[in-house]
């Protein structure tokens, strides 16, 4: 072999090997980032995924209804009706009929408890607490009263819909033969779309973007890195709740992927690139530190996944930024205190939901 031909042998080489070198470096660039095994770091919280995660997602009977985990005794609980944000019908029994028995009274209720969009609640005297509450088997009420909620995010209670409650309520009545005492229509429709318009003009969702700076995320990644920040699975594929300390109440935070890419058959090899973190703010005490708690897992995960935080533009979030947006907090806490919607209150839960 000529020595041209040796030098051009040698230069091939280091091409092809410099191909190959490039290849894999791309490949593993491109390849979502997997979990770290909890062997490989003693301070690793163990990962949600693999010999650590149970087969099957948790049944939806184990979670409350928003989504955290709960013992399996404990029951959800509506709140009662508040004549701040619902109108009231009293129903009235007949004085030939002290009592109804709680399984009487719930046979006679409407197959749905809406009207329209907006939730309706029955609740019973109970003759033995002496209390206002949800129908019961087994117990005995001297009287029931029906409430429609003035409004929800899905506008203020209208005529149509208060017709279609006054309807339900008398069906419900004429069940019991009971008397049925409803407010005027007017009155109670012009109280809605006022408190329509407050509810409107102090309603907070805020939502923080993580983005990924290079590599995609695998879900057992992500699975792994929010377990340490204290998120658990929620019941829908892809959401991820913080919860409170106390049982039954909505999440402190949410956090969400795509859908579609959590239902993967093969979650080691899924690639998200891109997580939402929301916080409702008249649905969390304030008391819980919601926002600096949201700020300090947005932050925390942007360094251990490699990625930024943005608002859903795409623009990264500064701290000046995020030190307004604790400011109008603060203003709007108070707000909703003084017309007794403290957040995370049940009445300020209904009204924004």
């Amino acid at each position: 072999m000529s020595t041209l031909q040796l030098g051009l042998a040698v230069a091939g080489g280091v091409v092809l090997a410099a191909m190959v070198a490039h290849s894999a470096w791309a490949s593993r660039r491109n390849t979502p980032r997997q979990p770290q095994h909890p062997s490989a770091d003693p301070q690793q919280e163990p990962s949600l995924h693999g010999d650590d995660m149970p087969d099957t997602v948790p049944m939806e009977s184990m979670l409350d209804e928003f989504g955290s985990a709960k013992p399996a005794s404990l029951q959800p609980r509506k709140p009662a009706m508040d004549a701040l944000i619902d109108v009231i019908a009293t129903v009235a029994l007949d004085p030939h009929t002290p009592a109804v028995l709680g399984e009487v009274a719930l046979a006679a209720l409407p197959a749905s408890l809406r009207a329209g969009s907006k939730p309706m609640l029955v609740e019973g005297y109970n003759l033995q607490s002496l209390l206002w509450e949800l129908p019961a088997v087994g117990q005995r009420y001297g009287g029931f009263q029906v409430g429609v909620q003035l409004a929800n995010r899905s506008g203020a209670l209208n005529e149509i819909e208060f017709s279609e409650f006054v309807a339900k309520t008398q069906a419900f009545a004429d069940a019991l033969s009971a008397s049925p005492e409803f407010p005027d229509m007017l009155h109670e429709v012009a109280r809605a779309k006022e408190l329509d318009q407050f509810a409107s003009a102090h309603d907070a969702q805020l939502a923080f973007s993580i983005r990924a700076r290079s590599a995609a995320w695998s879900i057992p990644f992500i699975q792994q890195c929010v377990a340490q920040q204290g998120f658990v699975a929620g019941v829908i594929p892809g959401r991820l709740v913080l919860p409170t300390a106390q049982e039954g109440l909505p999440p402190v935070l949410v956090l969400q992927f795509d859908s579609q890419v959590a239902l993967s058959d093969d979650p080691l090899h899924s690639a998200i690139r891109a997580l939402t973190l929301q916080l409702d703010v008249a649905h969390v005490a304030q008391d819980e530190r919601p926002f600096e708690r949201m700020r300090a897992v947005a932050n925390a995960l942007a360094v251990q996944m490699d990625g930024v935080v943005t608002d859903d533009q795409g623009n990264p979030l500064l701290e000046p930024s995020l030190d307004a947006i604790a400011n109008d907090l603060q203003g709007l806490y108070a707000a909703l205190e003084q017309h007794d919607l403290k957040a995370g209150s049940p009445q300020a839960r209904r009204l924004f939901s």
